[in-house]
């Protein structure tokens, strides 16, 4: 027996094809979709997690730029304490310059030369005696600037030759003197005066 179909299957074919391709086709939106959803927030966790380090990384740069400011003010205050320290030390060294100054001149004073005046003016001390010959303040020089470990670069300003009467019939001819010498501290022979010190004028010392 042939059976025979009447209906219209290439209509019905036609229809599933379309059916098929549309769910397909809505399938592969929907896949698509969902794909691009977690592809977005996937990126958002990057983003975020990025916009998070960058956050830290200028928090820490502004504490350190903070740290390093504090440093720099801390470097600052000590610079300022160590010279003040240096200040007091130079100071309370000074203090007994002159001393050491009047022990220096008994020991490196020759025989024959009399101070008669000395006048200090920071370091510089400047000295005016009597001396019985030019050998004297030569000799006086070389003590000065070999000698001593607190007086240091001698300098002979000016040497005059005149008479001294010694009574009414007898006269000795003498050398009048002015040097300039410099004070300074054995350890820190380069080191310039924190402040000036006034001057200081004595007379008296001598040595035979």
């Amino acid at each position: 027996m042939i059976l025979i179909n009447l209906m219209p299957h290439r209509e019905a074919a036609r229809k599933r094809r379309r059916e098929n391709f549309y769910t397909t086709l809505g399938a592969a939106a929907m896949i698509g979709g969902v794909a691009a959803g977690v592809i977005y927030l996937w990126y958002q966790t990057q983003l975020s997690s990025q916009h998070g380090k960058n956050s830290f990384l200028q928090a820490e740069n502004k504490r350190l730029d903070n740290q390093i400011k504090d440093i720099a003010t801390l470097q600052a205050e000590i610079a300022s304490l160590r010279s003040r320290q240096e200040a007091v030390e130079n100071l309370q060294s000074d203090r007994n310059l002159p001393v050491h100054l009047l022990n220096e001149l008994v020991r490196q004073v020759p025989e024959g030369i009399y101070i008669t005046s000395m006048q200090q003016d920071n370091r510089n001390v400047t000295l005016k005696g009597v001396a019985q010959s030019n050998e004297r303040v030569s000799e006086l020089l070389r003590n000065l600037g070999n000698n001593s470990p607190w007086l240091t670069k001698p300098e002979l300003i000016e040497i005059v030759a005149s008479n001294v009467a010694l009574s009414q019939r007898e006269q000795r001819r003498v050398a009048n003197f002015t040097m300039r010498v410099a004070l300074t501290r054995p350890t820190d022979a380069a080191s310039a005066a924190a402040g000036g010190t006034p001057a200081a004028a004595a007379s008296g010392v001598a040595k035979k």
